[in-house]
């Protein structure tokens, strides 16, 4: 009789965790997922002007999500992101500039993404490489 009132109680134990993290989920948790994380930019000229992307992506989860900001690694590199709340189900968009002025080479920007959803945190990656433009200069 021990041993099975033992053995309910581990099973109890083992079960609780994982119900609980299910309720967790279905009380409201936002869940941002990004179609893409990175974009190419390929070859670019260093005086085309301001480059930019998008980084679209989706509430999946069942709360209303907040992205509290979206800084880049430096002033060349300017995010922008929606200020409102993205309800369940419902998709937004992240842009990110970038503006060659100034570079040569390539280069690699990280765009920290932070929101109330899960993970708290994503990173966005550009990368490219900035050429001169050579019929500009005489």
């Amino acid at each position: 009789m021990k041993k099975m009132i033992l053995v309910t109680l581990l099973a109890l134990l083992a079960i609780a965790p994982a119900e609980a993290k299910k309720k967790k989920n279905t009380e409201g948790n936002a869940l941002i997922a990004f179609v893409t994380e990175s974009h190419d930019f390929g070859i670019i000229s260093d005086d085309k002007g301001v480059v930019s992307t998008e980084f679209e992506f989706t509430n999946q989860g069942n709360a209303p999500l907040v992205i509290t900001s979206a800084k880049a690694d430096c002033g060349c590199t300017r995010p922008e992101f929606p200020k409102k709340p993205i309800a369940p189900g419902k998709s937004g968009k992240i842009k990110v500039n970038f503006i060659p002025k100034g570079y040569l080479g390539g280069f690699t920007k990280n765009v920290k993404v932070k929101s109330n959803g899960s993970p708290k945190m994503k990173v966005l990656k550009i990368t490219g490489v900035v050429n001169p433009n050579k019929t500009s200069k005489k």
